[in-house]
């Protein structure tokens, strides 16, 4: 896809989040579940109507790894609703802790990766995001208040599998596993609803 000249921005439901060890349930009639890697963000305090770009990283509780599972066919092909594609059970796997903002030296050059099956398929950094967390908390913060406690997954490096050629995406017995620099590793178990 071509770079935004603004963050895009969906919601995830509640029913999105488990644990960092859970299985990745493949929804019904699901032909292009995708996997994406990314730094995710929790919000510290009420944010809303930042001044400064550089202002966000005073609302920032911490840091963690965050699987921002999707549904290609229901996010892309169904009425261009991505929340549709984003929002199935299980589809935002988190932890497996969360390092607050003063434990990170810099979450600007954290490396992340991401296997399926022991085979890499994403390898990057955040240094190379489209927008970095503190542009994307000060944006957000632009449109609506961000409560204590938000999760933002901030955008993910290449290698999904809509993107391969050909396009490759997970099936029940697929073995997912994540890793981010000082943010520790998740693996999931693909099962079918």
């Amino acid at each position: 896809m071509s770079l935004p000249q603004e963050p895009i921005v969906f919601q995830k439901g509640a029913n999105t989040v488990v644990g960092p060890y859970d299985n990745i349930i493949i929804p019904r009639n699901s032909q292009k579940t995708d996997w994406e890697v990314e730094l995710g963000v929790v919000i510290g305090k009420d944010a809303r109507y930042l001044e400064f770009v550089e202002d966000a990283k005073n609302y920032i509780a911490g840091y963690c790894i965050a699987n921002d599972v999707s549904e290609r066919s229901f996010q892309l092909e169904r009425g261009s609703q991505w929340t549709k594609g984003k929002s199935c059970d299980n589809f935002n796997p988190l932890g497996p802790f969360l390092a607050t903002a003063d434990e990170l030296e810099n979450v600007h050059q954290l490396t992340m990766s991401l296997s399926v099956n022991n085979i890499l398929m994403q390898k990057g950094n955040s240094s190379f995001m489209v927008f970095n967390c503190y542009h994307i908390v000060h944006y957000l913060s632009q449109f609506m208040t961000l409560e204590a406690g938000d999760l933002i997954c901030t955008g993910t490096p290449p290698g999904v599998g809509m993107g391969k050629n050909p396009p490759q995406f997970l099936k029940a017995g697929d073995v997912v596993e994540l890793s981010i620099e000082n943010l520790g590793n998740q693996k999931q178990i693909c099962i079918n609803a």
